[in-house]
């Protein structure tokens, strides 16, 4: 249940988010406000950790691919292509189409076991709930 939550609240906060910074960059361009977003998250994220425990800050070299340390420079162009397609598109419209292809690249992932994940077997109905998906972005645009 806490999962359902906390996946809901990210949604929430992502769709937010996105409307916000879409508005910084009226006022700026869009790698000065994409470093700003950056900086007050790295700014948030220090003074969570300092108090939280405080672990070694420096333990997160010692993941086990060094590729997965590029997720912060993924971060940089996900807030670009957020920005951009909510500033073309709209909020709905953006936020529909993302997700569409966060559940088609996550699926994917699961289903050929990708980036240490728990390989899943491919069921049809993941499929239809895509399908399902893409017709609703049809619907909702027309």
């Amino acid at each position: 249940m806490i999962g359902i939550l906390l996946a809901l609240l990210a949604g929430l906060l992502m769709s937010v988010q996105g409307v916000f910074n879409t508005r910084v960059m009226d006022s700026s361009n869009m790698w000065a406000t994409n470093s700003w977003v950056h900086l007050t998250a790295f700014a948030a994220s220090i003074i969570i950790w300092f108090f939280t425990g405080r672990e070694n800050l420096l333990s997160v070299f010692n993941v086990s691919n060094k590729l997965y340390l590029i997720g912060g420079v993924i971060g940089a162009f996900i807030t670009f292509t957020v920005i951009k397609s909510i500033s073309d598109l709209g909020p709905a419209y953006a936020t529909m189409l993302i997700l569409l292809a966060q559940l088609v690249v996550s699926c994917s992932i699961e289903t050929f076991g990708l980036f240490g994940t728990e390989k899943i077997c491919f069921e049809w109905s993941k499929l239809i709930g895509v399908a399902l998906m893409i017709a609703g972005i049809i619907v909702f645009k027309k």
